[in-house]
């Protein structure tokens, strides 16, 4: 049996009581049910790239969803893809881009499969998943029966989804609706990738350079897969970036790194994790004594494992974090990938 630490980015994890690799639809749904019905723990695995794992998981059984296969429709100037939850996110953008379709180009670089795009909402660069997302089919661990699920049901916010928020089940198939402007990209939303391709906001550039400079602005900040980059042994980003109100932002330096957004409650203000954390005396490779996990050389914002790191090296860094941010800011920093295995 393979340790956890051979299937996912962080490279950390123990041996878990069973790992079902599953290459069709049919075959997750019947190992789906299967060990739901022993009552027993259980978690679905794609690429492994958002997951942080302890050394003693020998109570969980992993569903690894391995299945292939797009399903393509064009409806005039749009294209409809419903795609298989094992399919590899970046493969996928990068047919996209091939193909000439927008919508998905800003999310370039992005580690993991297609089934965990929707319960994480992944976004970047001006994009997000829930822009061009239509339904999925969710197979539901309450009721054991498939179900279709629209926007709606998901309640996508900001790296946010109803699944993340509790949800149980398994995203068997999504499905995305695609753009063709004619090998131009949507419009710019990201001053980054505007200033990179010396362009404007709103603009509409080649989608073959915008994924190329997302890709080079991503692999400058070690947030991209690379089995020469020490400072890609991680999950990317580890805390999502903290949205509090308008009135609390003017409580924090102007130098801050800020962006205005909007809420069902009133204007609210994005604030730059990276930022509050070297602002609380967390820079760059920062480690605690005597632990093999440590803040990534390219960017404050990844917890990388320099080799040899468990995961309650991680935890603990990023419990770590968290409080010298909170005794700091009175901001309370929330981890994007999914912690199994650690007493809380």
């Amino acid at each position: 049996m393979q340790a956890l630490s051979e299937l996912t980015s962080m490279r950390v994890g123990g041996v878990p009581a069973s790992i079902t690799r599953c290459s069709t639809r049919e075959e997750l749904i019947t190992a789906a049910k299967s060990i739901w019905a022993t009552g027993e723990n259980w978690m679905v695995l794609g690429g492994g790239t958002n997951c942080v794992f302890g050394a003693d998981i020998s109570s969980l059984h992993v569903l690894k969803v391995e299945t292939t296969g797009i399903e393509k429709q064009v409806l005039q100037a749009k294209q409809v893809w419903k795609i298989p939850a094992g399919v590899d996110w970046d493969e996928l953008v990068a047919e996209a881009v091939s193909e000439g379709l927008a919508g998905i180009e800003g999310m370039s670089g992005i580690p993991g499969t297609c089934g965990a795009a929707p319960v994480q909402n992944i976004g970047a660069y001006g994009q997000e998943l829930s822009d061009v997302f239509l339904r999925a089919e969710f197979l539901d661990y309450e009721s054991g029966e498939l179900v279709i699920l629209e926007p709606k049901d998901l309640k996508f916010g900001y790296r946010d989804s109803a699944i993340k928020r509790g949800r149980a089940g398994i995203i068997t198939w999504i499905e995305l609706e695609l753009i063709d402007l004619e090998g131009l990209s949507r419009p710019l939303y990201s001053g980054q990738i505007a200033g990179a391709l010396n362009s404007q906001m709103g603009e509409h550039v080649k989608l073959t350079d915008l994924r190329d400079a997302v890709l080079k602005l991503r692999a400058a900040k070690g947030m991209v897969l690379d089995p020469n980059d020490p400072n890609s042994v991680s999950c990317g980003s580890f805390f999502t970036n903290p949205i509090v109100s308008d009135s609390f932002a003017r409580t924090i330096s102007s130098d801050a790194p800020r962006w205005e957004t909007q809420e069902d409650d009133g204007l609210t203000v994005k604030l730059s994790a990276a930022w509050l954390i070297e602002q609380a005396g967390i820079g760059k490779d920062f480690s605690l004594p005597g632990s093999h996990a440590a803040i990534s050389s390219k960017h404050a914002l990844a917890i990388v494992n320099k080799g040899g790191a468990t995961g309650e090296q991680i935890a603990e860094l990023a419990r770590f974090i968290q409080e010298r941010v909170a005794a700091k800011f009175g901001i309370n920093l929330v981890p994007e990938p999914n912690l199994i295995g650690f007493r809380n």
